[in-house]
């Protein structure tokens, strides 16, 4: 289910629609801008960027499990004010808790919510917030059903084929659940609809929904790869998008969690 390391060059040039998207999260933050926030899968720092104009007087905790993200991010962003790890989010280990935590397109990547919800619990200040969006349920319908006929063909299956689909698209339900389960008050979880048209639809496939098979090919089977799966979808100039929106918060009361 994990992706190890992204195409950072790639995905910086055509992660416009996601960065539109966050933009929406960021203004749900409601911040004084004096605190240290925890930017859950930075990636390439373009919307880290964002989130630290908000924070005149605070600090970020930029973290993102692939290393080519984070070293992109570091040379995109020079302030002392960010500070830069590559981590696995089910594993974080933070030196001290933050105010808060902002994420965008991100948790849909992580296979284990439950445990990943139970990591930023600690990681948060009682009484921390986390706003959040990734893929929900029904994500991608369209790129979903034809990675699973391509997946099933020569040459692709003998290295794709067996593979788990590398998304764990959730339902409000579900993550309102997991959310209390980990120990946090959920004000809300919600999908949303969006539609993605990109300048250039088969190189933001290519850099977003298609990084974990990338991993598996060689870069001339890779483009072979996505050749056939934009012709099975028709080569479509936009793809549908379900976004699973989420804010929880850290009990003020809670102490005992560490």
């Amino acid at each position: 289910m994990s992706v190890s390391d992204w195409d950072a060059e790639k995905y910086t040039r055509v992660a416009s629609p996601q960065q539109e998207w966050a933009e929406a999260v960021l203004g749900r933050l409601e911040l004084r801008g004096d605190e240290t926030i925890l930017d859950a899968g930075c990636g390439s720092g373009g919307v880290t960027e964002l989130l630290l104009e908000m924070l005149p007087r605070g600090t970020v905790v930029a973290v993102d499990g692939s290393p080519a993200m984070v070293e992109a991010a570091r040379k995109r962003i020079d302030d002392p004010r960010v500070s830069f790890s590559c981590q696995d989010l089910t594993e974080l280990e933070l030196a001290e808790p933050v105010d808060g935590v902002f994420s965008n397109a991100t948790f849909h990547w992580i296979a284990d919510h439950p445990k990943l919800f139970s990591r930023l619990l600690r990681a948060l200040k009682p009484g921390g917030r986390i706003s959040a969006q990734c893929g929900g349920a029904g994500n991608v319908a369209a790129i979903v059903e034809a990675l699973r006929t391509v997946t099933a063909e020569a040459p692709f299956r003998e290295t794709v084929g067996t593979m788990d689909e590398p998304w764990n698209f959730a339902t409000p339900e579900q993550t309102r659940s997991r959310l209390r389960e980990a120990g946090f008050e959920v004000a809300d979880c919600w999908l949303e609809e969006r539609r993605a048209a990109p300048d250039d639809p088969q190189e933001f496939l290519e850099a977003s929904g298609l990084a974990a098979y990338r991993e598996r090919l060689t870069p001339e089977r890779f483009r072979a790869f996505s050749d056939r799966l934009m012709e099975v979808m028709g080569w479509p100039e936009s793809f549908d998008y379900v976004r699973l929106n989420i804010e929880a918060t850290r009990p003020k009361e809670a102490t005992n969690y560490e």
